[in-house]
């Protein structure tokens, strides 16, 4: 099973340019960023881990510039946004990043997405909790449209594309032959997140893991339902402290890579966690 690592990077943080070399020259797979654009003082919106929210929400770089230089610099290294907030982004600035990165790093770039918990910092970028999956799911169609025709158009409830052009092109395909670059959806297992990977969705990222045996066979009845198979998707644990026992148990559901966390910390910090973790590259 692959390794791969996720850091929140900051201003404050190791470099990227440093982490994706040590990264792609001890054996780790790939380089997986977050994003949030601000954090309103507000703080309306409860952490996910509980306050009080940590330093490096409010510091984070813009995933898109981070993961370029990653990409420059390394030859085999993935990189991906872990996540994007695509209710947040306008849809076709987004599908031209993600096609460009994914252009010039030879077709190494994964597109992560969520619906994002932060109500505060949605609402300034005009959406609602009310409508970030809907909005999510339209602007993903609409990028993928951009990406993989010659015309693209699209017409939703939330987005509207009028017919046009777009290159570059990304440099991977879907299954359908199309270019494409890889959409994970990542979030908590339910009926809605579901039945959106099994629609548009090219993977799931399940933050932690915990409970996956069960969540795999809901989200396989989700993709049994529109004709899909499960083995086409990549299902990548996110975000997870390694054991022997809780990596032994993910290969045995299948799972082919897992993305351990990095602390949002300086060099040396950084790479004494890289090596608290090779012994898990010689599974």
């Amino acid at each position: 099973m692959d390794l791969g690592l996720t850091i929140f990077a900051t201003d404050q943080s190791v470099h990227p340019v440093e982490l994706a070399r040590e990264a792609e020259d001890r054996g780790f797979t790939s380089l997986w960023v977050p994003e949030h654009t601000h954090i309103p003082t507000s703080r309306r919106t409860p952490a996910p881990a509980g306050e009080p929210l940590a330093e490096e929400y409010k510091r984070s770089l813009d995933p898109f510039v981070a993961l370029s230089m990653a990409a420059a610099v390394t030859t085999r290294l993935r990189v991906g946004t872990g996540i994007a907030l695509p209710a947040q982004r306008d849809p076709i600035i987004t599908a031209k990043e993600a096609a460009s990165l994914d252009h010039l790093s030879g077709g190494r770039f994964a597109l992560g997405c969520g619906y994002g918990w932060n109500i505060d910092e949605l609402e300034q970028h005009g959406g609602s909790k009310a409508t970030r999956r809907a909005v999510t799911r339209e602007r993903v169609l609409a990028m993928q449209a951009l990406w993989g025709d010659e015309v693209a158009a699209f017409e939703g409830d939330h987005v509207r594309l009028e017919p046009s052009w777009a290159w570059p092109k990304p440099v991977q395909r879907g299954a359908d032959g199309r270019p494409r670059v890889p959409v994970l959806l990542g979030g908590a297992a339910g009926p809605i997140l579901f039945s959106h990977i099994a629609e548009f969705a090219d993977g799931w990222i399940p933050i932690g893991g915990a409970g996956l045996a069960t969540a795999l066979a809901d989200l396989r009845a989700a993709l049994d339902a529109v004709g899909r198979d499960l083995a086409d998707l990549q299902i990548i644990p996110f975000g997870t402290l390694p054991d022997r026992g809780k990596l032994d148990h993910y290969e045995s559901l299948g799972v082919t890579e897992t993305v351990l966390r990095v602390p949002s910390a300086g060099r040396d910090e950084v790479l004494r966690t890289l090596d608290g973790f090779a012994p898990f590259l010689d599974r």
